[in-house]
């Protein structure tokens, strides 16, 4: 029973990091997502090495590989998910009328905004950019979308390259 809950844990451990370490490199931090890697290979060589080993006596400890790496990977996304790291740009298409509360309510609270115009189907809009971090992104979209309830909002992963007023 040992057997089986040690490949189950490390399982879930490889997993998870193996999905914060896709995060954490495409967000720039290399010697990071390296130092997770070498952790991951470590774990993956010690219970693969185990598994293989018994397969024939003990089909089982399959079982739990599979089950652990699915765990895993699931909790990986859920701890990336609460971590949200990076930085995500948002554009915001608003109806003219609403976009100086917006802006002003946005930079009250520290959010760098470019805007410009543009036009819909039936009206002109504005249409803001808004680079910020990803824990933040929900309450920014929140108070977007509860002063313009038809507001349009794009969100993309986005790594400034130099300048700019950054979150």
């Amino acid at each position: 029973m040992f057997l089986y809950i040690t490949i189950f844990f490390s399982k879930i451990i490889e997993n998870s990091l193996g999905t914060l370490r896709l995060i954490v490199v495409a967000s720039g931090k290399k010697n990071l997502g390296a130092i997770l890697q070498f952790i991951i290979t470590l774990v993956w060589i010690l219970v693969t090495g185990t598994v293989v080993k018994n397969i024939n006596k003990d089909p089982l400890t399959i079982f739990f590989f599979a089950f652990g790496s699915y765990i895993g990977s699931y909790s990986g996304s859920l701890i990336e998910e609460k971590l949200a790291m990076g930085t995500n740009l948002l554009m915001a298409i608003i109806n003219n009328y609403s976009a100086n509360i917006i802006c002003n309510e946005l930079q009250n609270k520290g959010v760098g905004i470019t805007s410009f115009n543009g036009e819909g189907t039936f009206n002109k809009k504005k249409i803001l950019l808004i680079f910020v971090s990803r824990k933040k992104q929900k309450e920014i979209s929140h108070i977007i979308k509860t002063i313009d309830k038809k507001a349009m909002i794009i969100s993309e992963n986005a790594k400034a390259l130099y300048g700019g007023y950054l979150p």
